[in-house]
């Protein structure tokens, strides 16, 4: 979701020759170990707070050496790299990544589980469940340590809409909202909301567009005790049926979505001006993309953005916000510093070192007791993100979830270019994915 920022981050000063995890030391919790990090805001605030951690450790006897390493990647670009290094030898000792990045690199062996130390460290059990949860892998066990997390909402300009005399009140149901949708689109004659959808925004028409509103639908997607996907549901094809009901009344920019780079000219020229008041996103909007540092600045964006929760789509269900995954800690298997490398990533979520990482990266916390420390307790976007988070839905997500995002990416495309309606799409959908995911995770 956040790799069309990062390819435009500066790259910062590659500090030490290479990334071996042989770090020097044996595992006494002292020793040197490699940070990657690689996204420049990460690693601009993570250069401050590593002198703080090493100082920590040495007045508790433990001479600690980190060395940050960063680099200009997106986040596919991150995962083959970081792949090859695992493979080679060559990896980090700790790696700070998408939540989703760990699933994989867990499979192969290449993260250290971590289910002792974490037992052991006080901080885990002020964790809320809905962070927790995303980081135990399908054989039980915790292989990253979560440092962030976001939710996903309905993000709109209040300024817009209060100006145009549309309600801005929490809509209960899609079809109070989509009334209002048509309200506006009336009054501007443009289309009025912008949900990722289609093959040109990636793998966020799955985890931006799709996946929050059917995983508020109360239909099964996703059976993680069986390891499958449910790919037949009503759900499902309400969801599509979502999408088809907005484009056919002229809500969705479709041209737009169909385009290179969708997110440009809808979330970052339409929302920023107010002409396509009304968008899906997560907590990371607030800093990467209308922030005072992010790709298209709103003046004043805290009082002119708000944000409603997903309404309810499936009748039986009520509005509700999406727990997104953040950025996580994995620790090398084959570190030769284990202990330090786990030292390092707890520290880092912890106190106002997590405080200050939340605020730069536009994250909510995973954990209590961080709300009144500053920088973040200044956040209130954040604070009621992080509010919202502890009773947020989890999404459906698991094994096989790249070939289910390839499947939702063509069907949606298929609703936005006028080849299929909701439930041929929802057809079409179920066919493509379980192709792509064959038959062992495909529930009967």
């Amino acid at each position: 979701m956040r790799s069309r920022v990062v390819a435009a981050v500066a790259a910062a000063v590659i500090a030490g020759s290479g990334l071996s995890a042989c770090s020097s030391g044996s595992d006494s919790g002292s020793g040197t170990i490699t940070l990657l990090e690689y996204q420049q805001a990460r690693a601009d605030v993570a250069k401050k707070l590593i002198p703080k951690f090493e100082a920590a450790m040495a007045a508790k006897g433990k001479h600690v050496k980190v060395k940050l390493v960063t680099d200009q990647l997106t986040d596919a670009q991150f995962k083959t790299k970081i792949t090859q290094e695992f493979h080679s030898g060559t990896a980090p000792d700790v790696i700070d990544t998408g939540g989703n990045q760990m699933t994989g690199l867990a499979g192969a062996g290449y993260l250290l589980e971590l289910d002792d130390y974490l037992n052991k460290w006080s901080g885990w059990s002020s964790y809320y469940p809905s962070a927790k949860a995303p980081a135990k892998q399908s054989d039980g066990h915790y292989y990253s340590l979560p440092h962030e997390a976001s939710v996903q909402s309905i993000f709109y300009r209040k300024d817009v809409l209060q100006k145009l005399g549309v309600s801005t009140a929490q809509p209960t149901t899609w079809a109070e909202l989509i009334a209002r949708l048509k309200s506006v689109t009336a009054k501007t004659g443009k289309p009025s909301i912008v949900i990722p959808g289609g093959t040109a925004w990636g793998d966020g028409s799955w985890s931006e567009g799709f996946l929050p509103i059917v995983g508020g639908t109360g239909s099964t997607f996703y059976d993680k005790s069986s390891g499958k996907w449910k790919l037949n549901s009503a759900g499902l094809t309400a969801t599509f049926n979502l999408y088809y009901e907005l484009k056919k009344d002229g809500l969705l920019p479709v041209q737009d979505l169909l385009n290179p780079n969708p997110w440009e000219p809808t979330k970052y020229v339409a929302f920023k001006k107010g002409t396509l008041p009304v968008s899906a996103q997560g907590t990371w909007g607030w800093r990467y993309d209308w922030g005072p540092d992010g790709a298209a600045p709103i003046a004043g964006v805290q009082d002119k953005v708000a944000t409603w929760n997903y309404p309810a789509l499936v009748s039986g269900t009520k509005p509700y916000s999406i727990s997104g995954g953040g950025f996580a800690y994995g620790v090398n298997a084959k570190s030769a510093n284990a202990d330090a490398a786990v030292a390092l990533s707890e520290w880092l979520s912890s106190g106002t070192a997590l405080a200050q990482q939340l605020t730069t990266t536009g994250a909510a916390s995973p954990r209590s007791g961080i709300s009144g420390l500053a920088p973040y307790k200044n956040e209130p976007t954040l604070l009621d993100a992080e509010h919202k988070l502890k009773t947020s839905i989890l999404p459906p997500q698991g094994d096989g979830s790249d070939q289910v995002s390839q499947a939702v990416q063509r069907a949606t495309e298929s609703i936005l270019d006028g080849k299929a309606n909701g439930t041929q799409a929802a057809a079409s959908f179920a066919k493509n994915a379980a192709d792509l995911l064959g038959p062992d995770l495909v529930a009967k």
